[in-house]
């Protein structure tokens, strides 16, 4: 691939060569098109409030089915939490709210389900692709 660049007054003449596409790998669940890619994992079960629960999680093993998850789609704080353990979840109902830079993002529920366990508490920090709460 050929390219002309002006630089500072200059035109350079430039030969390319595309090594591999610029597409990431697409991911079920909702992820901003900014999200960097990330490596699935499971863990061992849900981290209890205040230990381990936070942005770090708990320890990482194996494969995780993403249909039995709902991940933070930002980083950012749990200003709020909408379900309990047991509840029934129909499609786009509000699990939690989270902020970030003083905006919250609702995280809703991708399809229907009964939760089966929340990982973060109200108040834990969150990463990106962080799990927030199991599916039964």
């Amino acid at each position: 691939m050929k390219l002309r660049i002006d630089l500072d007054g200059k035109t350079y003449d430039l030969d390319v060569e595309v090594l591999e596409e610029d597409r990431p790998e697409q991911r079920p669940g909702y992820l901003p098109p900014h999200a960097p890619p990330m490596t699935v994992r499971s863990s061992k079960g849900p981290a209890p409030a205040g230990e381990g629960g936070g942005a770090s999680g708990p320890a990482d093993e194996g494969p995780v089915d993403e249909d039995k998850v709902s991940r933070s789609p930002l980083s950012g704080v749990v200003n709020r939490i909408a379900v309990k353990p047991g509840q029934t979840l129909k499609q786009d109902e509000l699990i939690m709210v989270l902020e970030a830079m003083k905006m919250e993002t609702n995280v809703v529920a991708g399809h229907p389900g009964t939760v089966k366990a929340l990982r973060v508490a109200e108040g834990d920090g969150v990463k990106v692709g962080q799990i927030l709460m199991d599916y039964e």
